[in-house]
């Protein structure tokens, strides 16, 4: 392997596995409460896990970042207190966070199928009327 691509392989391993090792912790997780009924729907946990934790996690991390910045600090500072680079310390604080958003996926996907399926006979407009309602009745109980 040369340089080029060590260097391209470790980018990628940099970008990705902190998402993807969070999508498969949420995945186990979710299995422990509710085992997967066939392989397919394995996968398709899997991957809708994944996704969220790629997808819905960075912008929590960003959220909270903006939030909490001191907490991102403390974590560099935990790492240089270990002797790791405080760079690092940002997994401290980003893999929990990639890990909730990964877990109530599965749980989300079903709600919006069920929610689609009930309005299979509507037309696009109706069922935004119908999407309207539905938060504007969250909104008053909130």
């Amino acid at each position: 392997m040369n340089i080029e691509a060590g260097a391209a392989a470790s980018a990628l391993i940099t970008i990705f596995g902190p998402p993807l090792g969070a999508g498969v912790t949420a995945f186990a997780l979710t299995c422990l409460f509710r085992r997967p009924r066939s392989r397919g729907e394995a996968g398709s946990r899997l991957l809708c896990a994944v996704a969220m934790a790629g997808i819905i996690g960075p912008f929590l991390l960003v959220a909270l970042h903006s939030w909490w910045p001191s907490l991102f600090v403390s974590a560099g500072l935990v790492m240089k207190l270990c002797g790791i680079p405080a760079a690092l310390g940002i997994l401290f604080v980003a893999v929990p966070v990639l890990v909730l958003a990964g877990l109530p996926s599965w749980w989300l996907l079903g709600g919006v199928v069920r929610w689609l399926d009930r309005r299979k006979d509507k037309d696009i407009g109706q069922m935004a009327r119908d999407a309207a309602r539905v938060v504007r009745d969250v909104r008053k109980s909130l």
